[in-house]
C-alpha cells in the first residue's frame, strides 16, 4: 500500500538532494565543455604534440569505465594535496569524461564550417586565434548544440555514480531513505519526477538557445 505519510516526508530531503545534483550537473556540463572546447582545439592545430595529446584524452576517457575513472579521480585527488573533496572529484571526473565526447561532437561540428568563412578571417588578418574564438567555435557550437543537448542529458543521469564517494545526490538521498523505511515506491517516484523536471527544464534551455543562435546566425 502506498505510504502517504513517507512519501510528503522525504520530499524535502529529496529536494535538497535534488539541489545537490543540480549543481553537480552544471558543474559537469561547464567542465565537459572546457575540456571538449581545449581539446579539440589542441586536436585540429598543427601542434603534432598537441595533437596527440587529445587524441590520448579522448581515447582514455571512451575508453575507460567512468566508475574507474571517478575513482582514479577521488583518490588521486589527496595526493595532489586536495583531500575531502568528493563533490569536486565527482564533478572532475564525470566532466573529463563527457569533455571527450564533447571534443568528437565538436570536431564533427567544425568540419561543417564553411572554408570561406576561414579564407576570409584571414584575408582580414584576423589572428588563428581570433578566428577560432570569433568564427569556428561559436558557428560549430550552434550546430553541434542538439548532439551536445543529448550529451548532457547522459551527463545527467551519470550523477548517481557520485554517491560511490558519498556525494549525497539526488538517488544516494533516496536509497538512504528507502534503507531505513523499508518501502521504495513513495520515494523513488518523487526522484524520478526531479530528474524529468531537471531534464526537461535543461532541454527547453537549450532548445531557446539553438533558436537564438539561428536567428543570431541568418
Amino acid at each position: 500500500m502506498f505510504n502517504t505519510e513517507l512519501f510528503f516526508n522525504s520530499v524535502p530531503t529529496l529536494a535538497t538532494a535534488a539541489v545537490v545534483t543540480f549543481k553537480l550537473f552544471v558543474c559537469c556540463v561547464c567542465l565537459s565543455l572546457m575540456f571538449g572546447t581545449l581539446s579539440v582545439m589542441l586536436q585540429l592545430s598543427n601542434n603534432r604534440a598537441g595533437y596527440w595529446l587529445s587524441r590520448t584524452y579522448v581515447s582514455v576517457m571512451r575508453g575507460t569505465p567512468l566508475l574507474v575513472q571517478l575513482f582514479v579521480v577521488f583518490f588521486g585527488l589527496p595526493l595532489l594535496g586536495i583531500k575531502g573533496q568528493a563533490f569536486l572529484a565527482a564533478a572532475l571526473a564525470i566532466g573529463l569524461n563527457s569533455g571527450a565526447y564533447t571534443t568528437e561532437i565538436l570536431r564533427a561540428g567544425i568540419q561543417n564550417v564553411p572554408v570561406g568563412h576561414l579564407e576570409a578571417a584571414a584575408s582580414i588578418g584576423m589572428s588563428r586565434l581570433r578566428t577560432w574564438t570569433r568564427v569556428v567555435l561559436p558557428q560549430a557550437f550552434t550546430v553541434s548544440l542538439p548532439a551536445l543537448t543529448n550529451e548532457f542529458t547522459i551527463v545527467l543521469k551519470s550523477t548517481p555514480l557520485a554517491s560511490v564517494v558519498a556525494v549525497t545526490e539526488l538517488t544516494y538521498a533516496g536509497v538512504i531513505i528507502q534503507a531505513r523505511a523499508f518501502s521504495a515506491i513513495e520515494v523513488f517516484l518523487p526522484i524520478a519526477v526531479g530528474y524529468i523536471v531537471i531534464a526537461l527544464s535543461f532541454t527547453q534551455l537549450a532548445r531557446w538557445l539553438e533558436r537564438r543562435l539561428r536567428d543570431f546566425h541568418t
